[in-house]
């Protein structure tokens, strides 16, 4: 599913415009982003959460030529399944 499959079922489901369903999917997934960008943990009960995880800088080698390389600190975001989600998917 992608998100102009999200974008269908939102407009099937509510009888709204394409636009306004296009809309909404938008500010979804912008406040999403938004807040993950403020290091902001996102929780949906019941399906998932999302939070950001901090690495440290570290010393790293380069695969081609087996060099030391410097790994600068960075931010990743990090999905993690909820309990009903991954009994679902289970079954």
């Amino acid at each position: 599913m992608n998100k102009l499959d999200l974008i269908s079922a939102l407009r099937n489901e509510t009888k709204i415009s394409k636009q306004e369903a296009a809309k909404i999917i938008d500010i979804f997934f912008t406040s999403m982003a938004d807040a993950l960008a403020k290091n902001q943990r996102v929780e949906i009960r019941g399906l998932c959460s999302f939070f950001v995880k901090s690495y440290k800088p570290y010393v790293g080698t380069n695969p081609k030529t087996g060099e030391k390389v410097q790994i600068k600190p960075k931010k990743l975001p990090f999905f993690k399944c909820g309990k009903e989600l991954k009994e679902r998917v289970d079954n």
